[in-house]
C-alpha cells in the first residue's frame, strides 16, 4: 500500500465536519437489526460495506441511520466521527464535486476552486493519510467501474466506506469490501412499521395487532407497498379490516392485469393492489380529475426523475384536457381547458399518497420503478400510443437549446427517452419516428458520451429497420447517426464502411441528386479524410460541390458548406493557395447571403484564419481570430462551446506569434471554462487540458507539462478507450514530455508503443 505523508492540519478547520446532508429519517424507520449486526461484523474485520438490494427496500435509509449513529456518538461523549461525507454516487461528476467541496472545507494545501478534479484527488490522499476518524457514504452506486478510482483507501483503519447499490455484481465484494444484501421486511419489522407509522401520525387507534400481520403478508412485506397502505390509512381512516377487504376486491380485479406468471419480482401484485386503493382515494379527493391521467404519463418516464414542468407544456395540457373524465355524463363531449394550477393540485394529491416523490418544488418528480410498473398495468392498451407520444412531445419541448447550458436537464430527458421507448415501443416509431429519438442521440454526442451514443444508435438502427424497413429514410438517417458515433469514438474504419453502405442505399432508394444523398456523399468524404485517403476525399468533395451547385444553386447554404469542405480538402492535400482563395470566397459568399454574424459566417472566418496560418500569414490569422472571438462572445455568449473553441484558437495564434504567456493564460481560462460548462471528462475538456500542457511545455514549465500530459493520457484512456486517435495523440505527447524532462528510456518505450498502435490502427 502506498503511504502518503501525514497532512498538516489547518487550525482554522472546525471539527467535526459534515459534507452534504444525510437524508432525514423515513417515517417509522425500521432499524433492520440483523443487517446492522452484519455491518458490525464486517467493520470488525476492517472491511468497507456495500448494502445491496432492489429498489424500495430501504438501503439509503439504513445507510443514513448508520451514518447518523456514528456522527452522533461525538455528541454523547463517544468516539464519533471527525469527518462525514455523504455522496450521491450515481455519477462520477457528483462524486468529484462532493470530494472537491470536502477538500476546500478542509483547507487542504494545493486545492484550487477552478480544479474540482485535482481537489477531489487531494481529498482522497488526505483520507489515506489522516489520523482523523472519517466515514464516506457512496449512495446509489450504479457503475462500480466508474466509481472504483474514487473509492477511498480505508487501509489505515481510521475511516471506512459505506455504499449502497441496486447491483449484486461480484466485484462489489472485492478489494476489501463486504456485500450485505437487504431484502423485504421480516414479519416483525412489517408489523412494527405499521404500528409506529400510524402512532406517529396520531392514529394509533387504526392499528389492529390481530390484522397487522395479515395486512403485511397481503402486501408481500415490501416496504414500498406498506408505505402506500399506511398513507391510505392515515388519509382515509378506514380500519385495517376494511383495507384488507379492499385488497381482496382489488386483487380480484387484477387477475387479467397482472397474472402470477408475469410477476417476475415476486411482489408486483401487492404493489399494484395497494397502489390502486391509494389511487381510488386520490381520485375521490382530487377535484381536478387529473390524478390518474398524470400518473399514467409519469409512469412512462425514468423512475429516477423527470421534470415536473413536462406536464404543463402545451401538448401535455391538451392531452390532459381530453384524458380526464368529464364531470357529468351529459357533458361527455365537452372538454374544458386544463390549467397549470389544476396540474399542480393533482400532483400534490399524488405526493400526499406517496405515489410520486419530489424533494423540492423545483426538483425532478420520481416514481418508484415498482409503482410505475403497476401504473402501466392499468393503462388501457389502446390508449398507450397517444400517451407515449404526449410524453415524447413534452420531453422534446423541454430540451434545452444547448445541452451545455442545462446538463442535468438534458441527462434527465435522455434517460426518459430511453425508458419511454423501452416500455411503449413501437409507439414512438409510428407513423414516423418521433423527434425525441434523434434528440437523445444528438444529446449524447454533445455530452461527449460517444460510446453510449454508439449503443443507443445501434439499438435505434435495429428498431427502425424492423419497424420501417432497411431502406426507409428514417432508417438511413439513423444509420448515418451511427456512423457519426463510430467516427466520434475513433472507430474510423467502421464509420467509413457504414457510410459507404449508407451512400449506396441512399442512391438506390432516393436517387443520386436527392439532398440526403448529397449529404451522405459529403459524410463519406469526411471519413476518407479521417482515414488519410486525402485524394479520395478531395475528389468526392469536388463532386459534392458540383452536384449542389447544379441542384441547389451557387448561393444555397449547403452549396457554401460544400465549397468550404472542398477548401479544407485542398488544405489537407497541401494545396494551400487553392485553399486560401476558396476560403476567402466562402467567407465573402456567406457574409453576402447570410450576414456577418451568422454562425456559418463566423465559422468561415475562422477557417480563413486557419488558411492564413498555414500560408505563414500569422498576424492576419491572429487578427481574424481576435475578431471571431469577439463576434462569438457578442452573438452567443461567453460560455457557448463555439466561443470556447474560438478562445482556444486565439490561444493557438498567440503561441504561433511567440506570445507564449498570452497563450498560456488563455489556455488556462479555456480549460476552466470547459470544466465548468461541459464537465471534467468531456472530450473538449480533455482537449483543453492537452493544449494547456503544450503551453506549459512551450513556456519551459516541463514538470507541469509532464504531469498534465500524464493526466490527459489517463483521462483519454478511461473516457475514449486505449485506441482512440486522441488517446494515441496523448500518448505521443507524453512521450515528448518524457524526452524534454530527460527521461529518455520512458520516452523511447512510449514512442515505440505509439508507433505500434498507429501501424495496427
Amino acid at each position: 500500500m502506498h503511504v502518503h505523508p501525514a497532512p498538516v492540519q489547518d487550525p482554522s478547520v472546525e471539527w467535526p465536519m459534515w459534507v452534504e446532508d444525510v437524508p432525514r429519517p423515513a417515517a417509522a424507520f425500521q432499524p433492520r437489526t440483523q443487517v446492522r449486526e452484519q455491518v458490525k461484523a464486517a467493520r470488525g474485520g476492517g472491511s468497507d460495506v456495500v448494502l445491496s438490494g432492489p429498489g424500495g427496500v430501504g438501503k439509503s435509509q439504513l445507510a443514513a441511520s448508520l451514518a447518523r449513529e456514528l456522527r452522533d456518538q461525538e455528541r454523547s461523549g463517544g468516539a464519533g466521527l471527525d469527518v462525514l461525507v455523504w455522496v450521491r454516487a450515481a455519477g462520477t461528476d457528483q462524486v468529484i464535486s462532493t470530494y472537491a467541496e470536502a477538500a476546500g472545507r478542509l483547507h487542504i494545501p494545493g486545492v484550487s476552486p477552478e480544479d474540482e478534479y485535482g481537489a477531489a484527488r487531494l481529498f482522497l490522499r488526505w483520507l489515506a493519510a489522516t489520523g482523523k476518524r472519517w466515514l464516506v457514504v457512496l449512495d446509489d452506486v450504479t457503475d462500480l467501474a466508474a466509481v472504483r478510482e474514487w473509492w477511498p483507501d480505508s487501509g489505515t483503519g481510521r475511516g471506512w466506506v459505506l455504499a449502497t447499490s441496486r447491483s449484486e455484481d461480484a466485484q462489489l465484494s472485492g478489494e476489501g469490501r463486504v456485500l450485505i444484501r437487504i431484502g423485504l421486511y421480516t414479519d416483525s419489522e412489517a408489523r412494527a412499521y405499521l404500528r409506529r407509522r400510524l402512532t406517529d401520525a396520531g392514529h394509533a387507534h387504526l392499528h389492529d395487532p390481530a390484522q397487522a400481520g395479515e395486512m403485511a403478508a397481503e402486501l408481500g412485506h415490501l416496504p414500498l407497498a406498506l408505505g402506500h397502505a399506511a398513507a391510505y390509512l392515515i388519509n382515509k381512516r378506514p380500519t385495517m379490516g376494511n383495507y384488507l377487504s379492499l385488497l381482496s376486491d382489488t386483487g380480484n380485479r387484477l387477475g387479467d392485469l397482472l397474472p402470477e406468471s408475469a410477476d417476475t419480482e415476486g411482489y408486483g401484485r401487492p404493489v399494484t393492489a395497494s397502489l390502486l386503493i391509494s389511487l381510488d382515494a386520490v381520485e375521490e379527493a382530487d377535484t381536478s380529475r387529473l390524478a390518474r391521467p398524470l400518473l399514467h404519463l409519469a409512469s412512462l418516464m425514468d423512475p429516477l426523475g423527470h421534470p415536473a414542468t413536462a406536464w404543463t407544456t402545451p401538448k401535455a395540457l391538451d392531452h390532459l384536457r381530453t384524458a380526464r373524465p368529464p364531470q357529468r355524463r351529459r357533458l361527455r363531449k365537452h372538454h374544458p381547458p386544463v390549467s397549470e394550477a389544476e396540474v399542480h393540485i393533482a400532483l400534490e394529491h399524488l405526493r400526499t399518497y406517496a405515489l410520486i416523490a419530489q424533494d423540492t418544488a423545483t426538483a425532478p418528480l420520481r416514481m418508484h420503478a415498482l409503482t410505475a410498473r403497476a401504473v402501466r398495468e392499468t393503462i388501457p392498451p389502446g390508449a398507450l400510443p397517444a400517451k407515449a407520444r404526449t410524453a415524447a412531445d413534452a420531453i422534446t419541448s423541454l430540451w434545452p437549446r444547448h445541452d451545455h447550458e442545462e446538463r442535468e436537464l438534458a441527462a434527465l430527458l435522455r434517460a426518459s427517452v430511453v425508458h419511454l421507448d423501452k416500455f411503449t415501443c413501437p409507439a414512438l416509431w409510428q407513423p414516423i419516428t418521433h423527434p425525441c429519438i434523434y434528440a437523445a442521440s444528438r444529446s449524447l454526442t454533445e455530452a461527449g458520451l460517444y460510446h453510449q451514443a454508439i449503443e443507443y444508435n445501434e439499438t435505434t438502427v435495429r428498431l427502425s429497420s424492423s419497424i420501417h424497413g432497411p431502406d426507409h429514410p428514417d432508417t438511413l438517417s439513423i444509420r448515418n447517426n451511427l456512423a457519426n458515433s463510430y467516427s466520434d469514438a475513433g472507430r474510423l474504419q467502421d464509420a467509413l464502411h457504414l457510410r459507404e453502405r449508407v451512400l449506396a442505399d441512399y442512391e438506390r432508394a432516393l436517387g443520386p441528386d436527392h439532398p440526403a444523398t448529397l449529404t451522405a456523399r459529403n459524410n463519406l468524404a469526411n471519413s476518407y479524410s479521417d482515414a488519410g485517403r486525402l485524394q479520395d476525399a478531395l475528389h468526392l468533395r469536388e463532386r459534392v460541390l458540383a452536384d449542389r451547385e447544379r441542384a441547389l444553386g451557387p448561393d444555397h447554404p449547403d452549396t457554401l458548406g460544400a465549397r468550404n469542405n472542398l477548401a479544407n480538402s485542398y488544405r489537407d492535400a497541401g494545396r494551400l493557395q487553392d485553399a486560401l482563395h476558396l476560403h476567402e470566397r466562402v467567407l465573402a459568399d456567406r457574409e453576402r447571403t447570410l450576414g456577418p454574424d451568422h454562425p456559418d459566417t463566423l465559422g468561415a472566418r475562422n477557417n480563413l484564419a486557419v488558411s492564413y496560418r498555414d500560408a505563414g500569414r500569422l498576424q492576419d490569422a491572429l487578427h481574424l481570430r481576435e475578431r471571431v472571438l469577439a463576434d462569438r462572445e457578442r452573438t452567443v455568449g461567453p460560455d457557448h462551446p463555439a466561443t470556447l473553441g474560438a478562445r482556444n484558437n486565439l490561444a493557438v495564434s498567440y503561441r504561433d506569434a511567440g506570445r507564449l504567456q498570452d497563450a498560456l493564460h488563455l489556455h488556462e481560462r479555456v480549460l476552466a471554462d470547459r470544466e465548468r460548462t461541459l464537465g471534467p471528462d468531456h472530450p473538449a475538456t480533455l482537449n483543453a487540458r492537452n493544449n494547456l500542457a503544450n503551453s506549459y511545455r512551450d513556456a519551459g514549465r516541463l514538470q507541469d507539462a509532464l504531469h498534465l500530459h500524464e493526466r490527459v493520457l489517463a483521462d483519454r484512456e478511461r473516457a475514449l478507450g486505449p485506441d482512440h486517435p486522441d488517446t494515441l495523440g496523448a500518448r505521443n505527447n507524453l512521450a515528448n514530455s518524457y524526452r524534454d524532462a530527460g527521461r529518455l528510456q520512458d520516452a523511447l518505450h512510449l514512442h515505440e508503443r505509439v508507433l505500434a498502435d498507429r501501424e495496427r490502427a
